[in-house]
């Protein structure tokens, strides 16, 4: 039985779900922004997806653990050690855009087993468009197969960041717009929809430098799927280094020398 017999139901019940409640509460006046400790916003419909998403996975009768961004689970850090598959969400991945009537965000799922992700979806329903792959399967957005672009230079690329701001330290900051200034077009979005763009071959290279494992947990293997790569700066695959580079491959070694 393959990945997306196993997970793919489940997955797609979920994203159905939460496309719903974030719908409700986008650009609503109802909806309400709070305040974490680290000073990023949560909402009530970020609550609401994740605790929809647990109790699905509590019906489903798969053997699986879940790590949340709004309810947490254990080895947030690392790959889980129990022994058992685990879901991997990020409620709603962009809740800033999302508290500002931005429509660039979405819920993140992936399903890590023997710390490999094989399953990994993305639903961004302000977009009206969902990306997913599974280990071996393809990557598909909107039930279309995707593939990335075969630019082979920087100076034909368009690469997005997520931009320069002051939490990045001055020699990364230099390296960005390094990157930036050697690729043929340059722009600052961040978030998961850029790597989306890198699987579909609309852009080249997207780089993120400051996430979380659920704010990551689907896009390599949608990236790696649609044929392109996605490591740390480092080059490892992981997404526990609070990093991810994706390209379409064929740049990725130059895109890591700059940033390395």
């Amino acid at each position: 039985m393959g990945y997306g017999e196993t997970y793919g139901s489940l997955l797609n019940a979920i994203a159905e779900e939460a496309d719903k409640i974030a719908m409700r509460y986008f650009r609503a006046e109802e909806l309400r922004i709070d305040r974490k400790g680290d000073g990023t916003a949560v909402t009530q419909a970020d609550h609401a997806v994740e605790e929809m998403a647990r109790a699905r996975v509590a019906a489903s009768g798969l053997p699986l653990d879940v790590l949340g961004e709004e309810m947490g689970g254990a080895d947030s850090n690392a790959a889980s050690t129990s022994g058992r598959a685990r879901m991997i969400i990020d409620p709603i991945d962009g809740t800033e855009e999302f508290s500002r009537g931005i429509p660039t965000f979405g819920t993140l799922m992936g399903i890590e087993h023997n710390g490999e992700i094989v399953a990994g979806m993305c639903s961004a329903p302000a977009l009206g468009t969902r990306w997913w792959a599974y280990r071996g399967e393809g990557a598909y957005r909107n039930g279309k197969r995707m593939h990335v672009s075969n630019v082979d230079t920087l100076a034909k690329a368009m690469i997005f960041t997520t931009g320069t701001g002051p939490k990045k330290n001055p020699a990364m900051r230099a390296k960005l717009r390094l990157l930036a200034d050697t690729a043929k077009n340059g722009r600052a979005i961040g978030g998961f929809w850029q790597h989306m763009l890198v699987a579909e071959g609309a852009i080249e290279v997207a780089v993120d430098l400051t996430s979380q494992a659920w704010d990551l947990a689907p896009l390599g293997i949608i990236v790696e799927e649609a044929g392109g790569r996605s490591t740390s700066v480092s080059g490892e695959r992981t997404i526990y280094s609070g990093e991810l580079v994706s390209t379409n491959g064929k740049l990725h070694g130059e895109v890591l020398k700059i940033l390395a």
